[in-house]
């Protein structure tokens, strides 16, 4: 608490509770939306997929934006997407116009990953995983507390457009504190020896272009994995567990615990010196056999269970400890390694979709395919971890005899 950044810190957390609401804020309004736009549910499918696409435009270039001309400019610029963004959604009398704002979205999203994860890992430079990782619990706890809201309106018969408001007011108290008063460290460079020993960059780094692949597959197969279930939970309870409707969308709940819960465990640990690495592995085997799981035994006992489990696994911070364990690979570019990282998992999110799509009349066999997704992606986490140990445990080993023979 002692830390000069943790106001900024807080407010870029803020930023994240918002972002977890713009997520699914479209697919909680559907019918409203659907209404509006004079279209049908699957219409405003259309428009939910356009946040991929912005993601895609200005994600990997932005991260290399970031590294040249600091973070503070991009998470400002993030910001204000996202209020035209909730703005334009109320107000946009077409399908046409609605996907525009659409794509403004995911733009933001990029603006704010570019400025947002970099930052923290610089603020925070003996805690990197763990800032990063608390990211997640403010998307869990937006992705939560939506659907409340909007259940709220909906009895109450209000107005739909409450719930975007919310998210333009919060945004604006935000934006003006950043402004004013949100300081960031300079990008990219190593803390002092004399606070921070320990976080100095690895004279090693990874191989660009095997290390970097590796990253990149992970970030796509992490993405992916849990985007697919949280899709498709809720159907799957229904159609093939037999779970009631009420039942089956409170496996979304699960889904948000777990994930939040999965936060306050790793910063837990993360506190008792674990790294980040070490999570890795753990975390993708737990995804792979609690989907494995859901798919052998879909009774509506296994799939509450493992709904928590998946949260937890897959949903509750794995891809942001991939970034973290990413930058202690290649140190001196954050900003351009968030947006290749990233990048992989907003084409997760726009080519996943319209890969199930196809396999809509069996929801079976989508689990299947999130099953093996989940499998290569505990291959990768493997092979991460032996080139960490490669090249660090190296690096260790090569420092102790230097400084035998120094003396």
């Amino acid at each position: 608490m002692k830390n000069k950044y943790m106001p900024t810190a807080i407010s870029l957390y803020l930023n994240y509770f918002i972002h977890g609401m713009g997520v699914i804020i479209l697919a909680q309004n559907m019918d409203a939306l659907a209404n509006q736009w004079h279209t049908n549910t699957g219409g405003v499918a259309v428009v939910i997929s356009s946040l991929g696409i912005g993601r895609l435009i200005v994600l990997l270039v932005s991260g290399w934006l970031s590294d040249k001309f600091g973070r503070k400019p991009f998470v400002v610029l993030g910001t204000i997407t996202y209020l035209l963004f909730f703005g334009g959604i109320i107000l946009s009398p077409s399908i046409a116009v609605a996907y525009i704002f659409g794509i403004l979205a995911g733009i933001a999203n990029s603006f704010l990953d570019s400025g947002t994860y970099p930052a923290l890992m610089e603020m925070f430079p003996q805690s990197k995983g763990t800032a990063n990782v608390i990211i997640k619990a403010f998307i869990s706890v937006g992705q939560f507390g939506l659907p409340l809201l909007v259940s709220f309106l909906v009895a109450g018969n209000y107005w739909y457009g409450w719930s975007f408001i919310l998210c333009i007011v919060v945004l604006v108290a935000n934006l003006i504190f950043m402004l004013a008063a949100g300081k960031f460290p300079v990008a990219n460079q190593a803390a002092p020896k004399a606070d921070e020993p320990k976080a100095v960059a690895p004279k090693s780094k990874g191989n660009l272009w095997f290390d970097g692949t590796l990253f990149i597959l992970y970030g796509y197969v992490s993405q992916a994995t849990f985007y697919l279930v949280s899709q498709w939970l809720s159907q799957y309870g229904t159609k093939v567990a037999g779970m009631g409707d009420a039942s089956s969308r409170a496996l979304i709940s699960y889904y948000s615990v777990g994930s939040i819960v999965c936060v306050l465990v790793t910063a837990a640990l993360a506190k008792r010196a674990v790294k980040e690495i070490q999570f890795l592995g753990v975390y993708t085997l737990i995804s792979f056999l609690s989907l494995l799981l859901m798919y052998l035994f879909p009774t509506a006992l296994v799939c509450s269970i493992m709904a928590f489990v998946v949260g937890f696994s897959a949903a509750g911070g794995v891809m942001q400890l991939g970034l973290t364990v990413m930058s202690t690979f290649f140190p001196q570019g954050k900003g351009t390694i968030t947006g290749a990282f990233y990048t992989a998992g907003s084409i997760a999110s726009f080519t996943i979709p319209l890969v199930t799509g196809t396999m809509a009349s069996n929801l079976a066999n989508i689990f299947l395919f999130d099953v093996i997704i989940a499998l290569i992606g505990f291959v990768l986490a493997v092979l991460i971890t032996i080139r960490y140990y490669q090249l660090f445990g190296q690096n260790k080993q090569k420092g102790a005899v230097e400084h035998a023979n120094s003396r």
